[in-house]
């Protein structure tokens, strides 16, 4: 089977998870955050949101300098649903179209020019799902601090009993 094959299904498991998540994202504490040090709300929420965008960057391109990268803003949960809709499209015909003799090219994160991570294509792709999987719980623990149901991901929650 093929990398598109094979990844596109737990792509698509944890997209829809995801989504769940962000769903429930209150969009009327936009600069709420746990701590002094931490993302604000609409900050995580708008960084999960975009991830999928990712996939594009990473299966397309050899890097990415997040020098060249725009700041947060806060966006409503609506408005970033919509674009999660849409880089979740964008990202899943990356992954269809990408052929796996590619996946072994060399790809950087680098920043203002400067690397800081090289690694391969593949590899990257593989990660992150990790790092969004790591912001995604980041999130889920604001939503249980605010007192919002947490939504099943891999299984049930406090929130949602599966029986």
């Amino acid at each position: 089977m093929s990398f598109a094959e094979t990844f596109l299904a737990e792509f698509d498991t944890e997209m829809a998870a995801t989504r769940r998540v962000i769903e429930r994202v209150p969009s009327d504490k936009p600069d709420w955050k746990p701590h002094p040090k931490s993302f604000s709300l609409a900050h995580l929420t708008q960084l999960v949101a975009t991830m999928p965008g990712w996939w594009v960057g990473t299966l397309a391109d050899d890097h990415i300098d997040l020098g060249q990268q725009t700041g947060y803003s806060n966006q409503t949960t609506d408005s970033l649903l919509e674009q999660f809709d849409q880089l979740v499209e964008k990202a899943r015909a990356a992954i269809r179209n990408t052929k796996d003799e590619n996946l072994d090219d060399k790809w950087e994160l680098r920043m203002h020019g400067q690397p800081l991570f090289t690694s391969t294509k593949g590899a990257t792709a593989r990660q992150n799902m990790s790092h969004l999987a790591h912001h995604r719980g980041q999130l889920t623990v604001y939503l249980r601090m605010l007192d919002v149901p947490v939504p099943s991901i891999y299984g049930p929650t406090a929130d949602e009993k599966w029986f």
